[in-house]
């Protein structure tokens, strides 16, 4: 469905007077600046709905295509006369150490931006009203309105690294406390939500760069300090997601590391329970045997004399084990 859409002239945002859909009437109002621009803003459409758009603005069917099938990786793709844009969306569950993920299209020309958001992150109203409230960003065109949709979606990135963080963290507390813990399940899930935003962030820096350099037609070199700040977001991004990943990867091996050491205790303390049972046994074991010439057999103490020298062993030994850490 359309969201909303505006022309835009000198900065402001024009009234006219048409319906959201009337594109051949958007774009005839946008003819009376250097750099008027049509902003369309479309969330899941149907494929007819964008067809009659790439009809309206001479869309390349191939990016008409992937907008509507979305799930695409991050690129930039020029054609003849537009280019299209495809950025990955990110929003973090809490409950779920999950990392959610959608999608935003862009598709730029010269006098119209048309962005085609799928999923339910980085909504884009607020983006295009705090555009609206910045008049000089906004003179600059289709380049500011690029501008601040990647802005926007970096801004999400990094709100992303930030949840992240806080449950690396509390898995470094979890795997380096005294408790046994079972923190295994945990780290591969956080692994692979970092794999999850890999894939958003790093395709996305060649764009970047490139629209930094003012190498992209249709993106004004000018724009180029706008293009820098969100390249320099988005290389944060990344480097937190490599420590992260090797944080993960470093818990990990402690983790395991921790439960050999538990694993090598819990033998100690076997062998050590085994020991206090198999040397009275033994004791028994040959008083039980009932030799004839045995002298024991005969002499009054001899049953105390057995019981105490098995309760003698079994505590020599129990203060052996105990002062060397087995118990």
């Amino acid at each position: 469905m359309i969201v909303d859409s505006a022309v835009y002239r000198a900065g402001v945002r024009l009234p006219v007077d048409c319906r959201v859909h009337d594109y051949e009437a958007l774009r005839e109002a946008a003819k009376g600046g250097e750099h008027d621009f049509v902003w369309v803003g479309l969330y899941e459409p149907s494929h007819v709905e964008l067809e009659n758009i790439a009809t309206a603005f001479g869309l390349h069917p191939l990016a008409v295509e992937d907008a509507v099938v979305a799930h695409q990786r991050p690129k930039l793709e020029l054609y003849e006369g537009s280019l299209f844009l495809t950025l990955k969306t990110l929003w973090y569950v809490d409950e779920d150490d999950a990392v959610e993920t959608g999608e935003i299209n862009l598709f730029v020309g010269e006098d119209f931006v048309i962005t085609v958001r799928h999923g339910r992150g980085s909504q884009l109203r607020d983006a295009r009203h705090e555009l609206e409230g910045q008049q000089a960003v906004l003179n600059h065109g289709p380049s500011a309105v690029v501008y601040a949709v990647c802005d926007t979606v970096v801004d999400g990135y990094l709100a992303v690294m930030e949840e992240l963080q806080i449950d690396v963290d509390e898995v470094e507390t979890s795997v380096f406390s005294n408790d046994r813990t079972n923190d295994s399940g945990r780290i591969y899930t956080l692994k692979r939500e970092l794999a999850e935003v890999r894939r958003a962030v790093h395709p996305l820096r060649e764009p970047m760069r490139r629209f930094t350099v003012g190498a992209v037609p249709g993106i004004l070199p000018d724009a180029g300090p706008f293009f820098r700040d969100v390249g320099d977001h988005l290389a944060a991004a990344a480097e937190q997601i490599d420590t992260l990943d090797s944080l993960l990867s470093t818990a990990f091996e402690a983790h395991v590391a921790r439960i050999q050491v538990q694993q090598n205790d819990d033998m100690r303390k076997i062998s050590a329970g085994a020991a206090l049972i198999v040397v009275p046994t033994l004791i028994a074991g040959v008083y039980g045997m009932n030799f004839e010439h045995m002298p024991e057999l005969e002499w009054t103490y001899g049953y105390p004399f057995a019981m105490v020298l098995m309760i003698g062993t079994v505590s020599a030994l129990y203060a052996f084990f105990k002062k060397s850490g087995w118990f």
